[in-house]
């Protein structure tokens, strides 16, 4: 059974995505470049982690935090590198509690690293999510 909530969610996360994408189609020359991508980054990664624990719910599994729904994520199959989550993960903290230029940076080119795993993580969950009854 589709759950709306769940539907919207997913689409919520689509669009962050499209946003980041667009960022990090600008060249990293500029800081505002970097940060604007970094924000993007945070907001994609806070709406991937509730996405999640929605979908979890719906199949009975319950977490309270962004780390455990990544785990339960992970074990259910729908992450495939859960190493490289978890590193999302505390990048997006680490840029929520300091900020530097050097961290900016190098995170930022995380995030390049990690765009791919996000977006098949997204093709998978659509897939599994809306176009399933």
């Amino acid at each position: 059974m589709k759950d709306p909530k769940s539907i919207q969610s997913l689409h919520n996360l689509g669009n962050a995505l499209q946003r980041l994408r667009e960022a990090l189609e600008v060249p990293e020359d500029s800081i505002l470049a970097v940060d604007g991508t970094i924000q993007r980054f945070e907001f994609a990664i806070e709406l991937y982690w509730k996405t999640l624990k929605r979908l979890l719910a719906q199949e009975g599994v319950h977490t309270n935090t962004p780390r455990e729904t990544l785990q339960h994520a992970f074990q259910v199959h729908w992450l495939e590198d859960e190493t490289a989550w978890l590193q999302m993960l505390r990048d997006r903290n680490e840029t929520s509690h300091v900020y530097d230029e050097a961290t900016a940076v190098r995170i930022y080119r995380h995030i390049k690293q990690y765009f791919p795993e996000m977006e098949r993580t997204y093709t998978f969950l659509l897939q599994r999510f809306e176009e399933s009854d």
